[in-house]
């Protein structure tokens, strides 16, 4: 048999293109000379993903400036003071507030996917941010004249249309990011939080056919960024049942990093929706040492003795890089971690075959 493996999305930038971004942030490197530099990382990213035999391919991420922020990325109307991120080791990430409607993206995730795509016949997936990361953008004590409803509305329609572009362009799949889910219960533990946040992406998801949804998937981690993480702490029993009821073709779900993989994989058995495929970790990108083929093969023999073998696949547990300053992880142990996972995936679908 054999075992889809996909990447999660973001890879270390390198060395070349993190120059370039703080000498155009500094004024002394123009637009063009920047677009360059991102277009040579991506063709050096997938190339090198190609070398490793990943079979499905994405660009790293290296032209977005994070994975939660593209579509605002140079917009006006939004203020600096928005929501805090705080992650276990002190540090934070702040969105910005809007102050004015309507909301529109700036930029769609198809435009990625199209230059990544001009360096490979291979098939590339593409991720997008969830409409529910970027409700928070929304203050609490609302807008004049633009009220939350209407935002929503422009929110639902904007999210949309990224999607169904990525669709349209030829994505392989395209994966919902929502690392909010999980932070959401640390905020709200209740779960209330966790709810809208569902019930806004569903908004999103049921406006694609069943075979559309099929190439669209959903992933959960507990953030990481500069080697920690937001939402550790937060048991998955509290997460997967609702999560588990976003209308989505596919989960991918940070499995690596946590201290009972065994747990995490019977409440997955628990609560996975019927014919929904099952991507779990089997790389944690916030681990300095690189696992070798057989961990890897280990673990994913392990979700198989506990989930349908037909609908597992296998991913990173989270992106390497998702703010394009992340520099904790190199490139090099990036892509030795990748190159282990589609190696030991290999041999555990060869195990299993056997």
């Amino acid at each position: 048999m054999s075992i889809p493996t996909e990447p999660i999305g973001s890879i270390p930038r390198p060395s070349d293109l993190l120059t370039a971004m703080a000498e155009h942030a500094a004024g002394r490197l123009g637009d063009d000379d920047l677009a360059a530099a991102q277009d040579a990382a991506v063709a050096d990213t997938i190339a090198r993903l190609e070398r490793i035999g990943s079979p499905v391919l994405v660009d790293g991420e290296q032209s977005k400036p994070s994975f939660a922020t593209y579509p605002i990325a140079g917009l006006g109307d939004l203020a600096p003071d928005g929501a805090v991120i705080p992650f276990a080791d002190g540090h934070t990430r702040q969105l910005p507030r809007l102050t004015a409607g309507p909301f529109r993206y700036g930029a769609r995730a198809a435009t990625y996917l199209q230059a990544a795509r001009r360096h490979t016949a291979l098939p590339v997936k593409q991720a997008v941010i969830a409409p529910s990361a970027l409700s928070l953008l929304y203050p609490a004590d609302g807008i004049a004249g633009y009220p939350r409803k209407a935002f929503i509305d422009d929110l639902v329609a904007e999210a949309e249309a990224d999607i169904r572009g990525c669709l349209d362009a030829g994505a392989h799949v395209v994966q919902l990011d929502f690392t909010e889910g999980r932070l959401s219960l640390k905020l709200d533990p209740s779960g209330g939080l966790l709810e809208q946040f569902v019930a806004l992406n569903n908004q999103v998801l049921e406006r694609f056919t069943d075979a559309e949804r099929a190439r669209i998937g959903v992933h959960t981690c507990p953030g990481g960024d500069q080697d920690s993480t937001h939402s550790a702490d937060v048991d998955y029993a509290a997460l997967l049942p609702t999560l588990f009821t976003l209308r989505a073709g596919n989960f991918y779900v940070e499995l690596a990093g946590e201290a009972d993989p065994g747990r995490v994989l019977d409440l997955i058995a628990a609560h996975l929706p019927a014919q929904a495929g099952i991507f779990v970790g089997v790389t944690d990108p916030i681990d300095p040492a690189v696992e070798t083929p057989e961990q890897v093969r280990d673990r994913v023999l392990e979700a198989a003795r506990r989930l349908p073998a037909e609908r597992l696949g296998t991913c990173d547990d989270c992106g390497f890089a998702p703010f394009a300053d992340d520099t904790s992880t190199s490139r090099d142990t990036a892509f030795a971690k990748i190159a282990a996972r589609v190696e030991g995936t290999a041999l555990a679908a060869e195990a299993l075959g056997a």
